[in-house]
C-alpha cells in the first residue's frame, strides 16, 4: 500500500472481542493473531461500530495492554528491541455513521482524541456512502509520513516525505552497500566503454541491496532508462 509515497504492509485483522466473549476456537485464535499483529504495528487503525462504541472501547484498552505486555519483552525479526504498540499511534475509525438516528447520538458516542486513550484521532465514516473515508485516508497518510520523518523535519514544517529515518540494522547495512555500489558504478562509468559492463554490474548490486529493503526491484528496466537517456561510452 502506497501512502504520500512510503511503501506500508497492511494486515487485515478479524475483528476483536473480549475476552470470553466467544467459545468458538477458530474465532478464538483470529483474535490471538489480530491481537499480536497489531502489538507489532507501527499504526493501528481501529475499526468501530458507531451505534456500539462502549463495546469497541473497551477492546481497544484491551488490545493496547496485550501489545504493552507483549512488546516490552520482544525482539523483531532484525534483532531490534520492538517497540510497544502507543495509544497515539492508533487511529480509529467510526463506521456506519449512516445508520445513526441523528448527530447529537454520535455526538455523544463517538470518542475523541482527547479521550482518556489519547489516541491518534477519531474519523467517522460510512463504508456505505462513502462519507468521510477521503478525510481518513488523508489523516494515515499524514501520520505515516510522520512516522518515517525526522523531528528536525516537523519541527520545521518541512516535507515529511524527506529526513527519513532508517532504524533497524539490517536496513541501514543494505544501504551502505547499495551507497558504495554507485560510488564504484559513478566512477567506471566515467572510464569508457571498456569499463561499462562492470559498471553495470555495480547498478545492478546497487538495486539488490535496496530490492532487500523495498522488495524486488527490476533491474533491466533500470538499464534500459539509463541507456535511452545518457549517452554512456561515447
Amino acid at each position: 500500500l502506497d501512502l504520500g509515497g512510503v511503501r506500508c504492509t497492511l494486515s487485515d485483522t478479524a475483528g476483536v472481542r473480549e475476552d470470553h466473549s466467544t467459545q468458538d476456537i477458530i474465532e478464538m485464535e483470529g483474535i490471538k493473531r489480530a491481537r499480536n499483529v497489531a502489538s507489532q504495528a507501527n499504526i493501528v487503525v481501529a475499526m468501530m461500530d458507531a451505534t456500539d462504541v462502549e463495546c469497541g472501547q473497551a477492546v481497544l484498552a484491551d488490545v493496547l495492554e496485550h501489545s504493552l505486555s507483549v512488546s516490552s519483552s520482544s525482539i523483531d525479526d532484525d534483532g531490534d528491541q520492538q517497540q510497544p504498540l502507543e495509544a497515539k499511534d492508533v487511529l480509529v475509525v467510526m463506521n456506519k455513521m449512516d445508520l445513526l438516528a441523528a448527530a447529537t447520538e454520535a455526538n455523544d458516542k463517538v470518542i475523541s482524541s482527547e479521550s482518556s486513550l489519547q489516541i491518534g484521532g477519531t474519523y467517522e465514516i460510512s463504508c456505505e456512502t462513502s462519507d468521510g473515508v477521503d478525510v481518513f485516508l488523508d489523516a494515515l497518510t499524514e501520520k505515516v509520513l510522520a512516522k518515517v520523518s525526522s523531528p528536525t523535519d516537523n519541527d520545521n514544517n518541512s516535507n515529511a516525505a524527506e529526513g527519513a529515518i532508517i532504524t533497524r540494522a539490517r536496513h541501514r547495512q543494505h544501504v551502505k552497500d547499495a551507497v558504495e555500489a554507485l560510488r564504484r558504478f559513478d566512477s567506471l562509468s566515467k572510464q569508457g566503454y571498456m569499463a561499462l559492463d562492470m559498471a553495470a554490474e555495480e547498478l545492478r548490486l546497487a538495486v539488490s541491496e535496496l530490492g532487500r529493503i523495498t522488495g524486488a526491484v527490476d533491474v533491466e528496466d533500470v538499464l534500459d532508462v539509463l541507456f535511452t537517456d545518457f549517452c554512456i561510452g561515447k
